[in-house]
């Protein structure tokens, strides 16, 4: 059976979102190792879904996702106000420590990409020491030309890796998966953006209350509020213009759907 059809999707704003619990995510991964079967997963917070509307190279990319998790806590909250709800929360940092947890269980082979070389190379030391049975299949900076990177994926192709941590912002990371995920044949491949940097303790996560409040991406602003306040003012606008609008044109639908029942009850009526 299909991922597709075993998991049921929700349409979050156009975007078939996986209504999915983590644990079934992690079980899909061990079923694509196993059988050496590719398994894009798609990651989509607010900034995304709405870049996405405009942005047809980063749509592309969702679309080759067999998986696509919600991120996002204000994803999550729309889908329970549309009467779609998504199970749960999924945020790509913990699919990250949840496949690497895994991983460790299993001795899976994993390619870390991305980042900059003292971070990442933290990271490293970060895995070595908290999961030491993971297999470090290899390495590479998220520095690289566009001219560089058929030989960066015949580097991962040539690790024999299980698992590939992409650790680069977006639509550059969506954009290399989508071009040479086959090539590369890496089972389970997963774009962690600047998940790295946090492992590493480059930069912190916010506390447990504002990732349930939704407020992540506020402690963010807080630590780089020069480079994240306009994506943020922008992007958050505009999810909530756009959620509005949804919430609108899905109300009239079912009311209209209402009032046709009525009628038609109406007019039943009348003939007997």
């Amino acid at each position: 059976m299909s991922v597709s059809a075993k998991y049921p999707v929700v349409d979050i704003l156009g975007i078939p979102v996986s209504a999915i619990r983590m644990s079934d995510v992690l079980d899909i991964a061990n079923e694509h190792i196993a059988n050496r079967e590719g398994l894009l997963i798609g990651v989509v917070n607010v900034a995304k879904i709405v870049n996405i509307s405009k942005d047809a190279s980063l749509r592309s990319s969702f679309t080759e996702a067999k998986i696509i998790i919600a991120d996002g806590a204000p994803i999550v909250w729309l889908s329970r106000i549309l009467r779609t709800t998504l199970p749960e929360r999924i945020t790509g940092i913990d699919l990250m420590y949840g496949l690497l947890k895994t991983a460790n269980e299993k001795g899976y082979r994993v390619y870390f990409l991305g980042a900059k070389q003292n971070v990442l190379l933290k990271v490293i030391d970060v895995v070595s020491e908290r999961y030491p049975r993971v297999i470090i299949a290899g390495y590479r900076d998220g520095y690289f030309s566009e001219h560089e990177e058929q030989s960066v994926a015949q580097d991962i192709r040539n690790s024999q890796s299980d698992i590939i941590f992409v650790g680069i912002t977006s639509p550059k990371k969506e954009d290399f998966l989508r071009k040479w995920k086959d090539f590369v044949n890496v089972p389970v491949c997963h774009g962690v953006g600047g998940s790295f940097d946090v492992m590493a303790g480059v930069t912190k996560r916010a506390p447990k209350w504002m990732q349930n409040c939704g407020l992540e991406w506020f402690y963010r602003l807080i630590q780089e509020p020069r480079r994240m306040w306009k994506r943020y003012l922008v992007t958050n606008t505009v999810f909530i213009g756009l959620g509005i609008s949804e919430i609108i044109r899905v109300t009239l639908n079912r009311l209209r759907g209402i009032s046709n029942v009525e009628t038609s009850c109406s007019v039943k009526a009348d003939d007997e």
